[in-house]
């Protein structure tokens, strides 16, 4: 998911040199997330998330098209906020994810729409299926040095739709509904 929607930041590099090279920029997962909500019998919005996760940006600052960003983590690291729901989502009615499966996304191309935002398509993976994504990004700001870290930093957010009974969890559709909100915020730094 990761990822996965950082592209957008190249777009605002405007002082790049001629003939930059691809940076790589790790994931802080301190500073990593993944939410989503979903109504559940029209009573409630449900929210759970990903967080602490993995992944990395391959940052092309001349040529925005040409980055890529990549995720991985594992569909058990699952936070609901109550135990007896998080059991539910890895039972076979959901994840089934005692087999420890991952969560990926990698980009496949990157659509710069406007001077902080980019069009992420990418292909996720979830439960087993594979299936394309378009991750609406945008840059939150970028620092040529994190006052704690001490190398170029940036922080990105992205929203996307996906339904979940295309990745095989759609158990009690339509009254949980299908169509899931997406909200993903991150932070990355440039490796060393």
């Amino acid at each position: 998911m990761k990822s996965h929607f950082l592209g957008a930041a190249v777009a605002v590099a405007t002082t790049a040199p001629l003939f930059a090279e691809t940076e790589k920029y790790a994931l802080d997962a301190s500073h990593s997330q993944i939410v989503f909500t979903y109504d559940h019998f029209g009573f409630s919005t449900t929210t759970s998330m990903f967080s602490g996760f993995d992944g990395e940006i391959m940052w092309d600052k001349e040529d925005p098209a040409a980055s890529s960003v990549t995720v991985s983590f594992p569909e058990a690291s699952l936070i609901t906020g109550w135990d007896e729901r998080t059991q539910h989502f890895m039972s076979g009615d959901f994840f089934g994810a005692d087999a420890g499966e991952d969560v990926s996304f990698a980009s496949t191309g990157i659509e710069v729409t406007g001077e902080d935002t980019a069009l992420i398509t990418g292909d996720l993976t979830i439960n087993g299926v594979t299936k394309e994504v378009v991750l609406d990004a945008k840059l939150n700001g970028q620092t040529d040095s994190h006052p704690m870290a001490g190398v170029p930093w940036a922080g990105f957010s992205a929203t996307t739709t996906l339904v979940r009974s295309d990745f095989n969890l759609g158990a009690f559709a339509p009254m949980v509904s299908d169509e899931v909100a997406v909200e993903i915020s991150i932070e990355a730094g440039k490796a060393e």
